[in-house]
């Protein structure tokens, strides 16, 4: 017989030994019912490490049941929110090494995958299409095992009447066959293959032509909208609205103005400064220093004549740091109503 020492780690059991002394723990009747649950293969392999072991220490055994609680909750904060997520949570609550420990096993012991894994993944839409036509039960099992948010965003897409349907017997449904589960699983993989054969990436769009615009010179950029505006006059103004110029920085607060010279190259700004307005030069004046100003002014009659080119380089880049800070939520740039301001 085997005899599980009081200075034995848990670091050095292998599973099947750490799930028999966890099962002793649980005791018989809870034991039980997980068996009922475990693959042959892992019923075998499992009875015979209990059947082997006479003693288990009362250190080992809160270390496997602290180990399986983290575990635990580290694979629902996958299932819930991906590895990311869970790694923060989990540095977060148990240190970075132990986080980290705890990730590796998930990896290694290869747990099965929570069913209907691939709807958890899917696009809310695609997915969408895949169901309306399944059967209310069917659907319901399946947004029983999904995130509620995305649950959700399906349930409103089917009739008033089905809705209500689903709903009824998602808040019915107390148990259901694993046998079951997996047969619906197999036939909603086998459906939904066809979508992740032809899975599309979500390009393109309004966003993605601002981010180009904003990195090619002023020229170019004028002449697309300008041309958008015959022909597209719809998408121009779209654009337009979103798009962020250099011209634009007057549409930023004191302090937002502020921030974004100080973190721009005193050269670059000379240079970004050379052909525009009266206005939009004593607008970046107003926000210096009465020193910075006067030095600011004395490098850009040293500067001499500039190539547009150039200019509008040197505008770009500012421009870049603006949208800069504007992710990362230190400056604010108007967008139209969506933006507006709640006091």
């Amino acid at each position: 017989m085997a005899d599980i020492k009081e200075e034995s780690k848990s670091s050095k059991l292998d599973g099947i030994k750490k799930a028999a002394i966890f099962m002793i723990t649980l005791g018989p009747e809870t034991s039980a019912q997980i068996m009922k649950q475990l693959p042959d293969s892992y019923i075998q392999k499992v009875s015979y490490e209990i059947a082997n072991i006479d003693h288990v220490s009362q250190k080992d055994r809160e270390m496997i049941i602290d180990e399986f609680l983290e575990m635990s909750q580290a694979r629902e904060y996958i299932l819930d929110g991906g590895i990311d997520y869970a790694k923060t949570l989990l540095n977060k609550a148990l240190g970075t090494q132990r986080a980290k420990e705890v990730i590796d096993m998930l990896n290694q012991i290869q747990l099965r995958e929570r069913p209907f894994n691939i709807a958890r993944k899917a696009d809310p839409q695609q997915l969408t299409n895949l169901l309306l036509g399944e059967q209310s039960q069917t659907v319901a099992l399946i947004l029983c095992y999904m995130q509620p948010d995305k649950a959700a965003q399906i349930l409103v897409q089917f009739p008033p009447e089905k809705q209500t349907d689903i709903a009824e017997r998602i808040g019915t449904i107390s148990s259901t066959s694993p046998a079951v589960i997996e047969r619906i699983e197999k036939v909603i993989e086998s459906k939904f293959s066809s979508f992740v054969e032809n899975e599309t990436e979500s390009v393109g769009g309004v966003n993605t032509l601002v981010d180009i615009l904003n990195q090619v010179g002023r020229t170019t950029e004028k002449a697309i909208v300008a041309e958008l505006e015959q022909t597209q006059p719809a998408l121009a103004e779209e654009v337009k609205a979103s798009l962020f110029t250099f011209e634009d920085i007057v549409s930023l607060q004191k302090a937002d103005v502020q921030k974004v010279l100080r973190e721009v190259n005193q050269d670059d700004l000379v240079l970004a400064l050379k052909g525009v307005s009266d206005e939009l030069r004593d607008f970046i004046f107003d926000n210096l220093s009465s020193r910075a100003v006067e030095t600011l002014k004395e490098d850009m009659q040293f500067l001499g004549p500039a190539r547009l080119s150039a200019v509008e380089e040197a505008q770009q880049k500012i421009v870049t740091v603006i949208r800069r800070l504007d992710e990362q939520g230190e400056v604010y740039i108007m967008r139209g109503e969506q933006d507006a301001i709640v006091e």
